[in-house]
């Protein structure tokens, strides 16, 4: 029989790997805007919803392009996770070679990079609420190479280009989503 995750368990794993609140947060942001790309493109939103929450929970004790995701995807293996999770959260690290071929694993790659530079452009704003971050001011702080310089602005012009949408609608979609847990993300203001 196989394993059937629940947001509990996954938020416990995610709890016992990653003690970081920021990247706690990260999880949980990312887990937000997979559940509304679910709702969009008629996935299965508790399966998408987990995905985007353990996408990155090893990263901080196995932060190596050797290590990340490759150890987690052993460690969810190894828990009976199924293979559509562990190979989404394969794919959204462009090094491991594993191609993203499913909406869920095109949606990950789409939301990950994003959902990290929106919490950023929201941290600099005068009131620090989502619901002052716009698409234009997204944009405008992508092109500040400076900014956040740790998220891989490739990675979001390729999983856009994937995910064959609009970069605007886009972040407006996963800016729209976070807003709905802003309270919960710290995005609240």
């Amino acid at each position: 029989m196989a394993y059937n995750p629940n947001r509990k368990d996954a938020l416990a794993l995610l709890h016992q790997y990653t003690k970081s609140d920021s990247l706690r947060r990260h999880g949980l942001g990312v887990e937000q805007a997979m559940r509304k790309m679910a709702e969009k493109y008629n996935g299965n939103v508790e399966e998408w919803g987990i995905t985007g929450l353990l996408h990155d929970f090893d990263y901080e004790m196995y932060p190596t392009i050797e290590e990340h995701p490759c150890k987690g995807n052993k460690i969810l293996k190894e828990q009976g996770y199924p293979e559509s999770i562990c190979r989404a959260i394969m794919g959204h690290a462009t090094y491991s070679g594993v191609p993203r071929d499913t909406d869920m694993a095109k949606a990950l790659f789409s939301v990950d990079e994003l959902t990290g530079f929106i919490f950023a452009v929201t941290y600099v704003r005068p009131s620090r609420s989502i619901k002052d971050v716009t698409p234009r001011s997204v944009k405008k702080k992508l092109k500040q190479k400076s900014f956040a310089a740790s998220v891989n602005r490739d990675d979001i012009f390729q999983s856009i280009e994937e995910l064959d949408t609009d970069l605007t609608e886009h972040i407006q979609f996963v800016i729209d989503a976070l807003i709905e847990k802003a309270d919960e993300l710290g995005l609240a203001g």
